[in-house]
């Protein structure tokens, strides 16, 4: 009996986190307001830059917000329920942004979400990765690098911090981000990687 009280928070915690970040916006927005298809779109990812090739910069700043904010709020929900969570919720909304259930698990590539809870879990974090993620994307224009590069940035972060606690979580979201990023790592070795504008990302 004990054992399963134990178990539990971890557990709701961990789904609580997923359902919250297997919302997919995107998919939702354009829909909602007849922008097609989105994965019938580009490149055909669920995320705001995608939301962008449809020529709609208002829906793809909404979803870029939205994607960031159910991260942010799972983190937050779960550590007010209950505390201790708050990595488990983090790692539950990453993972069902990027593989959500209603879509087959076939979700977005976690750039956004991943923001959403490193601010989450350290407003610190947060700042670093956003200085990073935009810094990069106004300068080079090439989206999946800046995201790349603020993905990676955030377990240095953390551990420049000496937040170590959380610094496995982070590498293993990083690795998961640069593996949904394997195409566009080889179209920038070969230097086909498009700039943000273009139809492919």
């Amino acid at each position: 009996m004990e054992t399963g009280i134990i178990w539990l928070a971890p557990c709701a915690a961990l789904l609580i986190g997923y359902l919250l970040g297997s919302i997919p916006f995107g998919v939702i927005l354009t829909r909602m307001f007849g922008a097609g298809d989105l994965r019938a779109i580009g490149s055909g990812n669920i995320g705001a830059t995608n939301v962008l090739r449809t020529g709609r910069k208002g829906l793809a700043a909404a979803t870029l917000l939205l994607d960031m904010a159910k991260g942010f709020a799972a983190v937050t929900i779960v550590e007010r329920m209950f505390p201790g969570n708050a990595a488990l919720a983090a790692a539950g909304a990453f993972f069902g942004h990027c593989y959500p259930v209603w879509l087959a698990f076939r979700g977005g590539k976690g750039v956004a979400t991943l923001m959403g809870v490193v601010l989450a879990l350290h407003w610190e974090l947060g700042l670093v990765y956003a200085v990073v993620w935009l810094g990069l994307l106004a300068v080079l224009r090439v989206s999946s690098l800046a995201g790349m590069a603020a993905a990676i940035a955030a377990p240095v972060a953390a551990a420049a911090f000496g937040w170590f606690d959380i610094v496995p979580l982070l590498i293993a979201l990083t690795l998961v981000v640069l593996w949904k990023h394997r195409a566009n790592i080889a179209r920038l070795v070969e230097g086909t990687e498009p700039r943000v504008g273009s139809q492919r990302e």
